[in-house]
């Protein structure tokens, strides 16, 4: 089965009353919706935060990282009223003071002069507005946004708690380790659980998939990001982020000898106000954790025990270490005709391929593909044992019902399992 990461702990926050109430019995594991890459006017998004999370509150999300262009929303911030509206519209700060009153929203300078100001809250201000114990939760975060001569190289870090300025380096390998370094560092030196990210390596087509398999400490990339203008579809020249996927994590495994990359969805929004852009709603992480806390969802992320989604639900998954065996079950939506599962299984170079390319490095392995259909109505649960033959196992899920936002034609709602038998 995936690993359940256990911790128990000496200390109660707040957060964590839900514990208090039931006494000594632990919660069983369950599933939590969250996204980790999120933009507000902090950088370079066009709402307040505060608006910003209750949307996610209110949709039934779990958590919420918002993790602004190399900035932490700490301190104190104050922005302009006409730069506001040129981001956001004429109508935004009445939105944003008919929802939380002339109490909270503060200005300074005089109305209708080019000195008029708006406060930016931070983020220990404003979480009390939301946050519920068990129900939804904010994690502090950074978008680590740096570049390697015209490619950029933009990493989230989330659950930090001091900012990390771009290192930059002679590469775009240099330039992730250098920034990776830093959040590993910050990590070990405050005992703080952080999750870092490599974000939409297709984005300008900066990162390689050879980029992606050579940095083996980055353990986490976005396989679903809702940006509309990241390539995730690649082009003539280009692979998909899922194809870079697969091509990256057989150099892992069979030259590098280092664990795969997991897949996270992710949001990437900036825009609000139902304008054309990248827009809330659209990726997230499901992730199995007994507690809605910063530090044990990284750890069951950490151990693989979550799942990406543009809009499928599963309700188990699982794989079994003696068997071989991983298991989905998805949870079917009745809208939905059906429900493709396909599990993809690249294979293990031959002698003659090694041969040929020893490095790995430009021979993309051969993928099994088992694929099955079902119908809505069915009990939709496949299995697939791994032979031996297999690097690894993951399970794409597609169903017949588009996003509620799509960002292509003919997009449909799926979910990605992370790879597992390795």
């Amino acid at each position: 089965m995936l690993r359940i990461v256990l911790i128990a702990s000496l200390s109660i926050s707040p957060l964590c009353s839900l514990l208090t109430a039931q006494g000594p019995a632990l919660p069983e594991p369950r599933w939590w919706k969250g996204n980790t890459h999120t933009h507000s006017l902090w950088s370079d998004g066009n709402d307040f935060p505060e608006m910003i999370t209750e949307w996610y509150a209110k949709r039934d999300y779990n958590f919420l990282a918002i993790s602004d262009h190399n900035v932490l929303s700490q301190g104190t911030r104050w922005m302009s009223y006409d730069k506001i509206i040129t981001r956001g519209g004429e109508k935004i700060v009445d939105k944003y003071v008919a929802r939380f009153g002339n109490d909270w929203v503060e200005t300074r300078g005089e109305k209708g002069t080019k000195k008029y100001e708006v406060r930016l809250k931070p983020l220990d201000e404003y979480r009390c507005l939301v946050e519920q114990a068990g129900k939804f939760i904010l994690i502090p975060g950074e978008e680590i946004t740096d570049k390697f001569e015209d490619k950029p190289v933009h990493m989230n870090a989330v659950n930090l708690a001091e900012l990390i300025e771009p290192l930059g380096g002679k590469s775009v390998r240099e330039v992730m380790e250098n920034n990776l370094r830093s959040v590993l560092e910050q990590e070990k030196r405050l005992g703080r659980e952080i999750l870092p990210h490599l974000n939409h390596p297709n984005y300008r087509y900066g990162i390689s998939y050879q980029d992606l398999a050579a940095v083996v400490s980055e353990k986490f990339f976005e396989i679903f990001n809702g940006h509309p203008g990241v390539n995730h579809l690649g082009d003539k020249d280009n692979p998909s982020v899922e194809l870079m996927w697969d091509w990256a994590n057989a150099i892992r495994i069979s030259v590098l000898d280092a664990p795969p990359l997991m897949g996270i969805g992710t949001d990437d929004s900036h825009e609000y106000h139902g304008k054309p852009g990248s827009r809330p709603g659209r990726g997230w992480v499901m992730v199995r954790s007994r507690f809605l806390t910063p530090e044990h969802l990284i750890r069951a992320m950490k151990a693989g025990d979550f799942y990406a989604s543009s809009g499928v639900t599963l309700k188990d998954v699982s794989f079994s270490q003696e068997t071989k065996t991983l298991r989905i079950e998805v949870a079917p939506d009745p809208k939905a005709e059906s429900y493709t599962i396909e599990f993809i299984a690249p294979l293990k170079a031959t002698p003659d391929e090694i041969a040929a390319d020893p490095q790995r490095s430009k021979l993309p392995p051969k993928l099994r593909r088992d694929t099955k259909i079902f119908t809505s109505q069915s009990s939709i649960v496949h299995e697939y044992k791994l032979t031996g033959e297999e690097l690894y196992v993951r399970a794409v899920i597609t169903s017949s019902l588009p996003p509620t936002d799509p960002i292509w034609d003919d997009q449909k709602q799926q979910a990605w399992t992370q790879p597992v038998g390795y």
